[in-house]
């Protein structure tokens, strides 16, 4: 970030989304379950923040002295911030987490602990631990003289101490990994009345310790929760030419489950000694983040907190939708060659894609198919079809990014699979991630090439479709598909460099493309004609892109931005960014699409693209964007784009502060996911 560019640290600005996460757990108009999953999703997303970022700020601290002049904001002043405001969610997190128990409580579930079971409770949980949960775990014994175990960046541990007297000087110290992975988090235990009893399977081990550890002779034993948060940044070795990109990849996912602790959380009532011994053991400094805690940790287990049966307790269900021109026709490829699609998920169907690809796979005149991956489901259908086509002869291509961020194991498989079933796989581009939505399926037909392009702003994931916001354009544009089939060359060829007419494709043309639209807003503006920009991202921190917008502003351009996460511009203050306003739209589905809509003197240009506004995105990786010129389509989008403008329920106001306020309406609470959703229910309907 220019150090001379107003901005909000994106670091900050990130903690600032999280709490808008956190705000849902708070907020009683969602049903009771779906605010302890939202609890799970604020601790998930904490996690991950501080095994990239923090760690990567304390790299900078580290490295400080030779990064001085790139860095606008002091790395350790921030890392202070962020440790004084992630402390002061945990204790919102804690006082959430305690209303919401309570709220289960006056509805007759109850989470209790093991002290507070009942003897058939207790006998049953006794059962439960020798049957389900013994023999998933690995009790380790922890000695002065030996090293610390290996623990993992992602499990919580019970730090255990076991003596028979407090005053007797003999004690032993123990560490056990609760093994919820393997046998769920949750138990829910048998009761005799309408009341539901819920224990953790941490509770379950504490009760059970005897047994654990009946081969010594100790009367007492106590558990304290601890987790560690690791650096999970990867250092991949390019120099070594021996190795394939695969084996230079797994090599170095290795090391990561090997990284440096950036955060350490404890059970605040854990006895000085053992604390103090992990501490030591772990040479643990003060420039590390050490945070005391609650009983419980990992709550993104949360997320997956099971549905017990509770009236009104989950999100009523909406069913994806049919999209009514696609079932008009025989098949999507009849309606795609007749006019562009698009596709609105969660609302619309994800399906019709692997219908596409199913179809592709079988149809005589398909000669090859081409598709880029970032990330896919554990069991993917589009694999499958991928597969199928190969299988029936097509010519396939999957150019799969193996460095997806915490999905490279993943990928990795899923491209030997592919290679295994005949599918040429390409492992990006050297120096650049491949981040782009993209599918191209070419048929022959009386010697002549037709083409059909997928361009979108989400990944080809069955799950994340369900709960991701992202649209998919289909078409046969061949101005459209052209310039598709130039990005998959330069796939196959690093080295080919192609001109782009109509696609904004990163990092080539889309900077210089972004400038003359923003240009030619500003000198409307100036011109006194009409003159608005709206923006609808994940992310806004690129300080060059920040400083066009600003002086759009200054030229009197009006800027609704619609940022769900990282705002590092800073809106509707006097003498740089009057004219900007932005909101946030934090609620059931994950904002994920990403629009831009220009005015130009009333003709509006409707874009979508898989790129947010970083230096990343725009710089650093292959991105596509595509201008959405079928009428009735960029129509369509515009609408849902007011809808989130007139958000009331979920919206909250973006600002310097960053107080996370929601908007107010004065006639009532509108959700803009539920609008957009009853508007294609409308739309199928034909009304």
């Amino acid at each position: 970030m220019n150090k001379n560019i107003p901005h909000i640290n994106r670091e900050i600005s990130w903690l600032s989304f999280n709490e808008r996460v956190l705000q849902e757990a708070k907020d009683k108009s969602n049903p009771i379950i779906e605010r302890l999953r939202f609890l799970g999703i604020f601790s998930n997303n904490l996690d991950e923040f501080f095994r990239v970022r923090v760690a990567s700020v304390k790299r900078m601290i580290k490295y400080g002295k030779s990064l001085k002049q790139l860095l606008q904001d002091n790395p350790a002043e921030i890392l202070e911030q962020i440790n004084d405001i992630v402390l002061k969610h945990q204790q919102q997190f804690e006082q959430v987490f305690e209303e919401i128990k309570q709220e289960l409580a006056e509805q007759n579930v109850h989470f209790i602990n093991e002290k507070e079971l009942t003897q058939e409770q207790g006998e049953y949980v006794r059962r439960f631990f020798k049957e389900n949960v013994r023999q998933a775990l690995v009790p380790l014994i922890l000695d002065k003289k030996r090293p610390f175990p290996e623990v993992k960046g992602k499990s919580i541990y019970l730090a255990i101490k076991l003596y028979n007297d407090l005053l007797d000087k003999e004690v032993m110290y123990a560490l056990i990994e609760i093994p919820s992975k393997d046998v769920g988090r949750f138990v829910l235990l048998p009761s005799s009345d309408e009341k539901k009893y819920i224990i953790l399977l941490d509770d379950v081990i504490r009760y059970c310790l005897d047994d654990v550890f009946e081969i010594f002779d100790f009367k007492y034993f106590e558990a304290y929760t601890i987790k560690f948060t690791r650096d999970a940044e990867l250092d991949i070795d390019n120099d070594d030419i021996s190795e394939s990109v695969v084996e230079r990849l797994e090599k170095s996912l290795k090391n990561r489950k090997k990284g440096e602790p950036v955060r350490f959380i404890y059970d605040a009532k854990m006895p000085y000694d053992l604390l103090n011994f992990i501490i030591t053991k772990n040479e643990i400094s003060k420039e590390d983040t050490i945070i005391p805690g609650g009983r419980y940790h990992n709550f993104k287990d949360f997320m997956q907190f099971p549905d017990i049966g509770l009236p009104n307790s989950t999100f009523k269900p909406l069913k994806p939708l049919e999209h009514p021109y696609i079932e008009s026709k025989r098949n999507i490829f009849e309606a795609v060659f007749e006019k562009d699609i698009l596709l609105s998920y969660p609302f619309q169907r994800f399906d019709y894609i692997i219908e596409l690809l199913s179809e592709a796979a079988m149809h005589p005149k398909v000669t090859s198919i081409k598709i880029n991956i970032y990330r896919l489901a554990n069991r993917s259908k589009i694999v499958n079809a991928l597969i199928n086509a190969a299988k029936n002869g097509k010519k396939v291509t999957a150019v799969i990014e193996l460095q997806a961020r915490f999905d490279e194991e993943n990928n990795i498989k899923w491209s030997e699979i592919l290679q295994d079933n005949g599918v040429k796989v390409i492992f990006g581009v050297p120096g650049l991630k491949v981040h782009s939505k993209l599918i191209l399926i070419t048929m022959k037909e009386n010697r002549q090439t037709k083409r059909i392009a997928h361009i979108g702003t989400g990944n080809f994931h069955e799950g994340t479709a369900k709960i991701y916001t992202d649209l998919s354009l289909l078409t046969t544009n061949p101005n459209i598909t052209n310039e598709v089939n130039k990005v998959f060359r330069f796939f196959k060829t690093n080295y080919e460099r192609s001109l782009y007419r109509k696609l904004l494709v990163s990092p080539f043309n889309v900077r210089r493309k972004l400038n003359l639209l923003i240009n030619r807003e500003v000198k409307n503006a100036k011109a006194g004609k009409p003159a608005y920009i709206i923006l609808k991202l994940n992310n806004l921190v690129d300080d060059e892109m920040i400083k066009k917008l600003y002086d759009a502003s200054n030229a009197g351009v009006k800027v609704s931005l619609i940022i769900r996460g990282i705002c590092s511009l800073i809106p509707g203050e006097k003498g740089w960014s009057e004219n900007i306003e932005a909101i946030s739209i934090v609620g059931r589905f994950l904002e994920h699409t990403r629009v831009m809509i220009f005015c130009n003197n009333g003709n509006e240009e409707v874009y979508i693209t898989s790129a947010d506004w970083m230096h990343r995105n725009l710089s650093r990786r292959v991105e596509v964007g595509v201008p959405v010129e079928d009428k009735e389509i960029a129509k369509e989008i515009r609408k849902m784009i007011d809808f989130q403008l007139r958000d009331d329920d979920k919206a909250r106001i973006l600002d310097k502060e960053q107080k996370n306020e929601y908007v107010k309406g004065k006639k009532g609470t509108f959700n803009s996911q539920i609008e957009t959703y009853r508007y294609f229910q409308k739309k199928l309907k034909g009304k």
